[in-house]
C-alpha cells in the first residue's frame, strides 16, 4: 500500500557508494510486499473493533512515532518554509488521512481481497492522470493498451457482466476513489515538492505528522470515545501503523536508494496476491474466478503503464 513519494528529495551524489546492507535488498522487497499485503486484512480486523477514523487514527499514529523516532536516531529535522509545510498538508491528505480513511470506511462492506485488488489500480490512475497533468509523460501506444488493458481487468473483477451483483457499490466505489487520490497525491507531491532540499525521512516524517493532525481533529467530530479497548482489533491497528506505515516506508527508502524507484515501485504488483491469499487463508473469504483472473489482467495493464519510450528512464 504505497503511502508516499519517493521524488521528494533533492538530488544525491550517485557515485558515492552505499552503505552495506544487513539484509540483501530483495528480502528487504519481500518483506515491504508482505507487510504492504497484510495492510488490508489488519484494516478488516480494526474495523471490528473501532470505527473507521478511529482506526485510521490509530495507524497515523502509530506510523508517526515509528518516524519520530528514526528521525531523532538519525538527527534529522523536520522541513523549514511556510510553503513547503502548506504543499506538505495538502499531500498528507491525499496521501494518507484521505485514502486511509476510505480504505477503512470500504472494508466495512467489501471483503480485504477486494479493497487489495482496488489498490492496485493506482498505477492505471497515475498514468491516466499524468497523461494530462504531466507534460513529460507522453502517450505511447503500448500505456495506453495497458490502461485500458487494467481497466478491463477492473470490470472483470466486478463481474461487469453480471451487474454487479453481489457488491457493495458503495465500498467498492470508496476504495478505488483510495487509489485514485494516491495517483493525485503523487503528482501534486511531484510538482510541487521535488527539489525542496528536505530528505525524504524529513519531509514523510513532517507528512505523517500533519496527517495525524488532520485524523485528530476529524475523528471526533465523527465518532465517539470507545467504552471498552478490544485487544485483538487494538494490536491490528497497532501492526497497521507501526509495520504497515511506518516500517514500511523506512523499507521502501532503503529500496529506492539501492535499486532505484523503478525496481522499487514492484512491490505494487505483488500487494494484491498477498493480500488476496491473506483474505482467504485467514479470514476466510470467498474468492471466485473472476477476481484472481481480474486481478492479473489489471497487474498486466498496470505493468504495461510503467513502459517508457526507448531512451527514457
Amino acid at each position: 500500500m504505497t503511502t508516499v513519494t519517493t521524488t521528494t528529495a533533492t538530488a544525491t551524489d550517485t557515485t558515492a557508494p552505499l552503505p552495506r546492507r544487513a539484509l540483501d535488498w530483495r528480502l528487504r522487497f519481500g518483506a515491504l510486499s508482505l507487510i504492504w499485503g497484510f495492510s488490508f486484512l489488519l484494516i478488516k480486523v480494526g474495523t471490528d473493533g473501532y470505527a473507521p477514523f478511529q482506526v485510521t487514527f490509530g495507524r497515523l499514529l502509530f506510523g508517526t512515532a515509528v518516524l519520530a523516532a528514526t528521525m531523532a536516531v538519525k538527527r534529522e529535522r523536520l522541513p523549514r518554509g511556510g510553503r513547503t509545510w502548506v504543499h506538505l498538508t495538502v499531500a498528507a491528505f491525499l496521501l494518507n488521512a484521505l485514502p486511509f480513511s476510505l480504505f477503512a470506511y470500504s472494508e466495512l462492506t467489501i471483503p480485504s481481497t477486494l479493497a487489495g485488488i482496488c489498490n492496485a489500480t493506482s498505477p492505471l490512475w497515475g498514468m491516466a492522470l499524468s497523461l494530462v497533468a504531466l507534460s513529460e509523460d507522453r502517450p505511447t501506444r503500448v500505456r495506453v493498451a495497458g490502461l485500458g488493458l487494467g481497466f478491463l481487468g477492473v470490470l472483470t473483477v466486478l463481474g461487469a457482466w453480471q451487474g454487479f451483483s453481489g457488491l457493495d457499490a458503495r465500498g467498492t466505489a470508496m476504495a478505488l476513489l483510495a487509489s485514485l487520490c494516491y495517483a493525485i497525491g503523487w503528482i501534486y507531491v511531484r510538482r510541487t515538492l521535488a527539489g525542496t532540499g528536505s530528505s525524504h525521512l524529513s519531509l514523510t516524517g513532517a507528512q505523517l505528522l500533519l496527517a495525524t493532525v488532520q485524523l485528530a481533529v476529524i475523528t471526533p467530530l465523527f465518532t465517539s470515545m470507545p467504552t471498552h479497548f478490544p485487544l485483538i482489533p487494538l494490536l491490528a491497528i497497532a501492526a497497521l501503523g507501526a509495520l504497515g506505515t511506518g516500517l514500511a516506508v523506512l523499507l521502501q527508502y532503503g529500496l529506492v536508494a539501492e535499486v532505484g524507484p523503478t525496481t522499487a515501485q514492484m512491490v505494487t504488483y505483488f500487494i494484491p496476491v498477498i493480500a488476496t491469499a491473506a483474505g482467504v487463508a485467514i479470514l476466510g473469504e470467498s474468492l471466485t474466478w473472476s477476481t484472481p483472473v481480474g486481478a492479473v489482467i489489471v497487474l498486466a495493464g498496470a505493468g504495461l503503464t510503467q513502459v517508457r519510450a526507448r531512451g527514457k528512464r
